[in-house]
């Protein structure tokens, strides 16, 4: 996944004001890492999404993100 495509899935899930203070501040389970600081070290943003989707319990339907015209 690139990294783009990561912002473009919080920010639909969470909205333009929160999704940078998500990224930044919520620490994963299973990582004890925000997805920011697991982003920095390597780890595929896919990972990251993953952990968010987890720790918010977002259902499976949304986790693609929004269905948009030419993709």
């Amino acid at each position: 996944m690139r990294l783009t495509e990561f912002h473009q899935l919080v920010q639909d899930e969470f909205g333009s004001g929160r999704a940078q203070w998500i990224i930044q501040t919520q620490v994963l389970p299973g990582f004890d890492k925000t997805s920011a600081e697991l982003i920095d070290d390597g780890v595929d943003p896919r990972e990251a999404w993953q952990g968010l989707c987890d720790a918010f319990d977002i259902p499976e339907a949304r986790r693609l993100g929004i269905d948009r015209p030419g993709r």
